[in-house]
């Protein structure tokens, strides 16, 4: 339900898949609900227990981890035996061990690669340009969270990402700095 979790689950639908998210309370879960996921509020549901409600103990073959840190774990728990993450949070030391065990695969998803080294910039833009024909093309619905922040409030918006209860994407109004 975050800004990146939002748009991701929407073009996993868009492309076929049959999508699970998680949320931590009954806002966030209407959001997903709504985007045509199935919520998990993984306040009230540990990972074993949801794993076991939706697999069948087997796992999920594919896991995008927008929170990364602490959750990475969580989602090495979550993967099914051979199964892939993605994650575009990963700045922290980590036991791969269950990785191994699981014969797992991690992608890590750093979006200003082609900007900081000028790699693969042209690919990155024909990416970007094919997901905006996506969003143009469908009911794609982009959500921004409800407060909106000067540039002078940076500190503040950022604060919010981090406290959990933003849904959608945070704005960051620079127009009138």
């Amino acid at each position: 339900s975050g800004g990146v979790g939002h748009v991701a689950l929407q073009l996993a639908k868009q492309w076929g898949a049959e999508v699970f998210s998680t949320g931590g309370g009954d806002a966030q879960l209407a959001l997903i609900e709504k985007l045509g996921a199935s919520g998990i509020n993984y306040k009230t549901e540990s990972v074993e227990d949801y794993v076991e409600k939706h697999t069948g103990g087997a796992g999920f073959d594919l896991i995008f981890d927008t929170v990364g840190g602490e959750n990475l774990p969580k989602s090495f728990e979550a993967a099914a035996l051979n199964g892939q993450i993605a994650t575009t949070v990963s700045m922290c030391e980590l036991d791969l061990t269950p990785v191994h065990f699981k014969g797992l695969s991690l992608h890590v998803v750093f979006m200003l690669i082609p900007m900081l080294h000028d790699f693969n910039r042209h690919q990155h833009g024909a990416i970007l340009a094919d997901l905006a024909t996506i969003i143009k093309s469908s009911d794609f619905q982009v959500v921004l969270d409800e407060t909106e922040f000067s540039l002078d409030e940076a500190e503040e918006a950022h604060a919010r990402l981090e406290s959990g209860k933003a849904m959608g994407k945070v704005v960051v109004d620079v127009s009138g700095s």
